[in-house]
């Protein structure tokens, strides 16, 4: 008897698989975007490997950040979200498709405080502790500067200190585990965000549901920081509030059925704007103000 032919779970027709972080410290903020999106996991709380959302024709696979290039590039998924510097790392064939603008860090190279290093070019003949190998081999290659890449699971910054390499390349956001840890950054080598992969092949096969999981992401981005204002306005009041309130795309203004002396204001404005709004508002002639927070934003 024939076996059937084996087939890679990501490319089944009509099915959407999307890698997401399992851990690490974009796996909270994904998952967020997830649930926002409307995405909703069906069983992610029994911890299982591939989970079900409210989608039928879209499943979640959760996987370590830095495996996801491959799994996207391979068809194990058809799309997958992790770090810029995980995709540059693996070195995977991927497409782009959504910069999320979260988890925002850059690779840096960094020596203790009291090194005489001041720049990449006094690291020639070093040893260079990372996490990313193929990252920090590319760039000192660049520069033409011969290094030895010393790989490590965690705890980079403890290297320097413990002889194990004059310099590190590696992740910071706020640059407190640097300092906390006396080391000084000498030159920043890329800039890293969450990012929304693609199979290529996928992007073809499957491109409207692809497009559908896009929108649905991009919409919750969009609607980051902002806040939706509600407020009646007397007509002779209208030019003034106008100009306090520009909103996303202008104010919108509407008649008010129940007094032809009211406008009902309607606006998109930024979160950390409100504060401020609402007492300017006030004094322009605004009354009955409603904030109500924002979902989704789909253009």
């Amino acid at each position: 008897m024939n076996k059937p032919a084996s087939r890679k779970p990501g490319l089944e027709p009509g099915l959407v698989r999307l890698a997401i972080p399992n851990k690490g410290r974009i796996a909270a903020p994904v998952n967020d975007l997830i649930e926002k999106s409307g995405l909703h996991l069906v069983d992610a709380g029994e911890r299982r490997l591939i989970t079900r959302t409210r989608d039928p024709h879209v499943e979640i696979l959760f996987a370590r950040p830095i495996d996801i290039p491959e799994y996207v590039a391979s068809g194990v998924a058809d799309l997958g979200i992790t770090g810029r510097d995980m995709v540059m790392e693996r070195g995977s064939t991927v497409e782009q498709v959504l910069d999320l603008q979260t988890g925002r860090a850059t690779l840096v190279v960094a020596v203790p405080e009291e090194s005489d290093i001041e720049a990449v070019a006094d690291l020639s003949g070093a040893t260079v502790a990372t996490e990313f190998p193929g990252i920090t081999r590319s760039f000192f290659a660049g520069r033409g500067i011969t290094v030895t890449v010393v790989t490590v699971g965690g705890a980079c910054e403890a290297t320097p200190h413990l002889g194990i390499a004059d310099a590190i390349v590696d992740l910071t956001s706020s640059g407190t585990t640097l300092r906390t840890n006396h080391l000084r950054v000498i030159e920043e080598v890329l800039d890293s965000t969450t990012i929304l992969v693609a199979n290529p092949a996928s992007l073809t096969a499957k491109r409207e549901k692809i497009d559908e999981i896009v929108l649905a992401l991009e919409s919750v981005i969009r609607a980051e920081g902002q806040c939706y204002l509600m407020m009646n306005v007397h007509r002779s009041a209208l030019a003034d509030v106008r100009q306090v309130l520009p909103g996303l795309s202008g104010p919108t203004v509407m008649d008010v059925a129940s007094d032809e002396n009211l406008v009902a204001v309607h606006a998109v404005v930024k979160e950390e704007r409100v504060y401020q709004l609402i007492n300017q508002l006030k004094r322009a002639g605004a009354k009955d103000i409603l904030v109500m927070p924002i979902e989704r934003i789909i253009r």
